[in-house]
């Protein structure tokens, strides 16, 4: 082949490989126990304010907030005010039932580990301020018509904001303020869940999630923080003294609105990493971090879906596969798997975040001592790798290529 012609299928390969790696912001932070090993940054935080993206600055993680808020409730069940194994009713004040399996009990534990018989199709963040979330339940689009609690994987939000409830009523606390005391205060982390518990200076850093087509979706409040921090109903005020212990877990995002450095979220894998201790503040005993750690479901053909519902369908590859307290072990070896984004067969645990444009992952090895946290902003949706379910983008950023 001449010259010329190599040339040209080397310019058109690099436009492909570029156009897979076109995002707006990345950052990639590896760690062990001690701390932070290397750092990669690139692109922009806030593009029309020209903010280059550091690792210091807060961005919504997504779903990688379910495994933070699962780190609270063991820190609860370990003070006595919650029990993972008993009917979560109690805890909510009200008797939460799958319709068509009424004698079966709901725990903590299912709700943690997407075995609770729920699903997203009713919706789970939308309830506004001085509402209620029980009503969402009596949808029957809430429930899994076809298999009881207990018996079936399938990943549903709508867990998130049931067992926030049932953390604002153990503790008579609001979950963003009691997330703070239970977690990230402890750890010295500059993070909230939505915005009314962060400061000034954070929220000035915040960094905007765009989508593909690289128009802001969320956090675009030129520096500031946003006027209201959750969603009330057309033409109601913004009035967090109407908040009641329990009523609406939905309000402060537990599922996914953790704004969260990479920095800090590294804290958090080092915490895990520890065995409940990082850098000297111990959170938790080493039993209750195993127990969150340890999967609770192990992928089989017909015992659970093996990917969100709302972002991967028709992915021949099960993106899901073991699946503990809010904790996700990669790697696993039963075939038609595809949780393997680094692509080395090593078992790692902590989970992966998926919305408004972002892609993020938190992950350890708990055998090396190490782990990585990364994250990048205007992607398109649906997952396009080569070698896993994960998108092409979180392949790279897994493996630091």
């Amino acid at each position: 082949m001449r010259l010329a012609s190599w040339l040209l299928l080397l310019t058109l390969w690099a436009g492909v490989a570029c156009a897979t790696d076109e995002h707006v912001a990345s950052v990639r932070l590896a760690f062990d126990r001690e701390g932070v090993t290397s750092i990669q940054a690139r692109g922009q935080a806030d593009v029309e304010a020209g903010r280059a993206v550091t690792a210091d600055d807060p961005v919504r993680v997504a779903s990688i907030s379910k495994l933070v808020v699962a780190i609270g409730v063991l820190r609860m069940v370990e003070a006595g005010q919650l029990d993972l194994d008993a009917d979560v009713s109690g805890a909510l004040g009200w008797r939460l039932r799958h319709p068509q399996f009424p004698e079966t009990p709901i725990s903590l534990r299912l709700l943690l580990s997407h075995r609770a018989g729920l699903t997203d199709a009713a919706g789970y963040w939308q309830v506004p301020l001085g509402e209620d979330l029980r009503g969402l339940l009596d949808d029957p689009q809430a429930w899994d018509a076809a298999h009881a609690p207990g018996a079936f994987f399938r990943y549903a939000n709508l867990g998130f904001p049931l067992v926030a409830a049932a953390m604002e009523r153990a503790s008579g606390e609001r979950f963003d303020l009691l997330m703070q005391r239970l977690v990230l205060a402890p750890l010295g982390i500059a993070g909230c869940y939505n915005w009314a518990a962060c400061d000034a200076a954070t929220a000035a850093r915040a960094v905007v999630l765009y989508d593909a087509a690289g128009q802001p979706v969320r956090d675009d409040h030129g520096g500031r923080a946003p006027g209201c921090a959750v969603i009330t109903a057309e033409g109601a005020p913004c009035d967090l003294s109407q908040w009641q212990a329990g009523a609406n877990g939905a309000l402060f995002s537990p599922q996914g609105g953790l704004r969260i450095s990479a920095r800090d979220l590294a804290r958090i894998g080092r915490l895990l990493l520890g065995g409940g201790e990082v850098d000297g503040v111990r959170l938790l005993s080493s039993a209750s971090v195993q127990q969150l750690l340890a999967p609770a479901w192990h992928y089989a053909p017909g015992n659970g879906i093996g990917h969100e519902e709302d972002t991967g369908q028709g992915q021949a590859r099960a993106f899901f596969c073991r699946y503990g307290l809010a904790a996700q072990t990669l790697a696993s070896p039963q075939p038609g798997c595809g949780d393997d984004p680094f692509g080395d067969g090593v078992q790692r645990v902590g989970h992966s975040g998926s919305a408004y444009g972002l892609r993020s992952g938190l992950w350890i090895d708990p055998v090396a001592g190490t782990g990585v946290v990364y994250f990048a902003t205007g992607l398109a949706e649906g997952r396009d790798g080569t070698r896993s379910a994960f998108s092409a983008i979180e392949e790279r950023l897994a493996r630091g290529d």
